[in-house]
């Protein structure tokens, strides 16, 4: 497990509001919140960014997908729609180097973002 503040998260070693979890994945609520619903979608198993992922992370990736919809379809947020980003380094706004869905809803969204 990675030692980010998410990794300490999924360790419980520091608070977060947890809204999800399963075998896999944890998910809570984002301290600064871009969206009414803006939940963050972890991995369990730490992978720095979206580079680290290889054929053998498929599985895991696709269950963080997974978690992402089920959660915002229990939600109620199915219908009307949601986004989910993935930002990866310095560049794409990664700022906690442990792999992570944002799950945005609860408004329209627009693009590009704003």
């Amino acid at each position: 497990m990675g030692d980010t503040i998410f990794g300490k998260i999924v360790r419980r070693e520091i608070p977060a509001e947890i809204v999800y979890e399963n075998d896999d994945v944890m998910a809570f609520n984002d301290l600064n919140p871009q969206a009414p619903v803006h939940v963050l979608f972890v991995p369990k198993r730490a992978l720095a960014t979206l580079n680290e992922a290889t054929p053998a992370d498929a599985e895991l990736l696709g269950k963080l997908m997974l978690a992402a919809a089920e959660y915002a379809k229990a939600q109620g947020f199915g219908k009307d729609g949601y986004r989910v980003v993935v930002n990866c380094n310095e560049h794409g706004g990664q700022t906690v180097f442990h792999l992570h869905l944002h799950l945005l809803a609860g408004r329209r969204m627009h693009w590009p973002p704003g």
